[in-house]
């Protein structure tokens, strides 16, 4: 049923892009407001407990494949484009790609298992993971405070709109339950929450976004993707769903990440936000009701991009 737009979307929708939400493919306007199931990242794009994960990850590839030789410039700018680029798969899929790249450059002989330099990267990473875990299970740090802002609110702005909630990440499934849970989001995400397994790839963003499309028969119009790593938006493109790129700062927890917005805009996403701190401007763009037609809406975001 062909919907239209609420009058009182408009003062949201004029502040489109120069504000808070960046319009890249105006073409999406059309598309909204039939979202009825939503997939969101979760480190980057909800949690912020993994803030400084490539800091972990990238010394480790760097020492698996120089050994005791000197780093390259070209090496370590491998290493940090392939950590970019790779963001939001799973992190065994990355281990096997350092396996390769050891072999590759065949500076250290034998390179280990992917499952090995996977334990050597968490080893690192959970030392400062675990302490923010413990911290906010303690109760001496708000949930809120290792979030990035507004996710909570935007997430049960949505669960109490009806919108079937899912969860995913690239981070091993035992560790995205507990920290969900920590958080106190895991109850939204009632259509599953989906970590890792590296016996199976049945939960990497791909497999994810194409079953819930197929066991639901969803056209991509009504499959939101919320996400700050370049694979889930690919994905969702590839697929013709609604791909909604956050560009955040996780260590800030509000604001535009410049990187961020460089390689979601790459990756082909629909939108941009920095955070979720505008839920009005949010849910009146992803949902427009009644009033104005989607023609009048898509007129005032190009106005205010060209302006």
């Amino acid at each position: 049923m062909k919907k239209a737009i609420c009058s009182d979307s408009m003062e949201a929708t004029r502040l489109l892009h120069v504000d808070y939400l960046r319009v890249l493919n105006p073409s999406v306007i059309e598309r909204l407001g039939y979202i009825r199931h939503a997939l969101f990242d979760f480190d980057g794009t909800i949690s912020t407990l993994r803030q400084g994960w490539e800091q972990a990850m990238i010394p480790v590839m760097l020492e698996a494949i120089c050994g005791s030789h000197p780093v390259t410039p070209e090496i370590e700018h491998e290493v940090r484009e392939y950590v970019d680029r790779s963001t939001g798969i799973l992190t065994i899929e990355q281990m096997r790609w350092l396996v390769d790249a050891v072999r590759r450059h065949g500076l250290v002989g034998e390179p280990l298992t992917a499952a090995q330099y996977k334990q050597i990267y968490l080893e690192r990473l959970l030392v400062t993971v675990n302490e923010r875990v413990e911290r906010v299970a303690r109760g001496e740090v708000p949930p809120s405070a290792a979030m990035i802002a507004g996710a909570e609110e935007f997430v049960r702005a949505l669960y109490e709109r009806g919108v079937k909630l899912y969860l995913a990440s690239g981070t091993d499934h035992p560790y995205v339950l507990r920290e969900a849970s920590v958080l106190g989001i895991d109850h939204y995400f009632i259509g599953g929450i989906y970590g890792a397994l590296d016996a199976t790839e049945a939960n990497n963003k791909e497999r994810i976004i194409q079953r819930i499309l197929d066991e639901h028969g969803l056209s991509g119009n009504e499959l939101l993707v919320v996400g700050d790593g370049p694979v889930e938006i690919r994905e969702a493109v590839a697929r013709g769903a609604i791909a909604l790129g956050m560009a955040t700062d996780e260590v800030i927890r509000h604001g535009w990440n410049p990187h961020k917005v460089r390689r979601l805009t790459n990756a082909g996403a629909d939108m941009l936000a920095p955070d979720f701190s505008r839920i009005d401007i949010l849910m009146r763009v992803l949902f427009p009701a009644c009033g104005k037609s989607n023609d009048s809406l898509k007129g005032e975001v190009e106005t205010c991009r060209e302006g």
